[in-house]
């Protein structure tokens, strides 16, 4: 989730819109809070390091869905489109705390930054960790309030109402197969769920079909939709889990040894582990899940997995994703525009910049 993708005119213009949106609707809520009391300052103070970057990808999608429908331009819809990047950061702070992650975005993440806010409690590190939880809860309720309030016809958002459910409830089925995962014996199919339901989804097809359905899309369309977005939902991750290891931090702004720490359910890990020979699946036993990496074990992970092949097979696999997508939506007939845009962002999410 960290990587930058190569700029594009009108995705900036875009971005700037949501941007603009999130500004003005997350300094307002902010006002409100501290309100009930000056002391929530540094709460409000993450509340706005949460939400005033990214690649506002989630919301692009939500309005292509959109348009996709046939449906115009709006500044409702846009609205609408940016409650997208709030429950992405809701899902940040928790993926964060729930990983122990230390940098985002090359700044320590909220449940690390909070404890110069509780130096005086007697467990400053559970209680930066109560904030950090409370952080992501309240940009998950502002989520849902800023679709509800974006302006469109009550009828077109009872049309999408039931897919925020949906994407909820698969969201959290992610996170949590994540966490009963991790540690496992690899397993590359079980990765693979676990990247479908904890960002493939909720990254690509949930805000398409959210768009989609504000915008009256038939249930064709919505098959469709789905056909070009979970392929590329799965690219999408699988790129991350790379940059993740590969990556160099001062760029991708996040520790690459944080999988290999923890022992994450990656499909880069169960590739190698699958190709593995015994001698190499034991040192990989001592290395992954001891909690820290040196430098020098994850060289040595690193070697493990060029021997096997396990980057290559990954990049196979992302290819393979962005084709599938992209032949998924050359079979949809949209409006050009629409169409055009899809391509575009296709290509962008998966072949990132670092």
């Amino acid at each position: 989730m960290a990587a930058a993708m190569p700029d594009h005119p009108g995705r900036a213009a875009f971005k700037a819109r949501v941007d603009d949106v999130l500004l003005h609707f997350v300094e307002e809520e902010i006002d409100h809070l501290l309100a009930v009391d000056g002391d929530l300052a540094p709460v409000a103070d993450r509340l706005r390091i949460a939400t005033n970057r990214g690649k506002r990808l989630r919301a692009a999608f939500c309005y292509w869905g959109w348009r996709a429908a046939g449906q115009p331009d709006s500044d409702a819809l846009v609205r609408a489109a940016a409650a997208m990047e709030l429950v992405h950061a809701a899902a940040v702070v928790h993926d964060d705390l729930i990983d122990d992650s230390p940098l985002r975005h090359g700044l320590p993440t909220a449940h690390v930054a909070l404890r110069a806010a509780v130096v005086a409690s007697p467990r400053p590190g559970a209680a930066a960790r109560s904030l950090a939880m409370l952080v992501g809860d309240l940009l998950m309720s502002w989520a849902g309030q800023l679709f509800t309030a974006c302006g469109l016809p009550a009828a077109y958002l009872s049309r999408a109402r039931p897919l925020w459910a949906v994407l909820a409830r698969e969201l959290v089925a992610g996170e949590c197969l994540e966490i009963l995962r991790t540690g496992a014996h690899p397993d590359t199919a079980a990765s693979l769920k676990v990247i479908r339901y904890k960002t493939a989804k909720y990254t690509v097809e949930h805000p398409l079909h959210i768009g989609g359905a504000l915008g009256g899309a038939c249930e064709e369309l919505r098959e469709a939709l789905s056909d070009y977005g979970l392929p590329l939902g799965e690219a999408f991750q699988l790129r991350d889990d790379l940059l993740g290891l590969f990556g160099d931090p001062a760029r991708t702004g996040k520790a690459n040894t944080d999988d290999i720490a923890v022992h994450r359910p990656t499909a880069l890990l169960a590739w190698t582990w699958q190709e593995a020979t015994a001698t190499e699946r034991a040192e990989l036993g001592g290395l992954l899940g001891n909690g820290t990496t040196d430098a020098e074990s994850l060289a040595r992970v690193r070697e493990i997995m060029h021997r096997t092949r396990a980057p290559a097979r990954i990049e196979e696999m992302i290819g393979a994703r962005v084709r599938a997508a992209l032949d998924a939506l050359d079979r949809i007939r949209l409006p050009a525009d629409a169409a055009r845009a899809l391509s575009d962002l296709a290509r962008a999410a998966t072949v990132r910049l670092h």
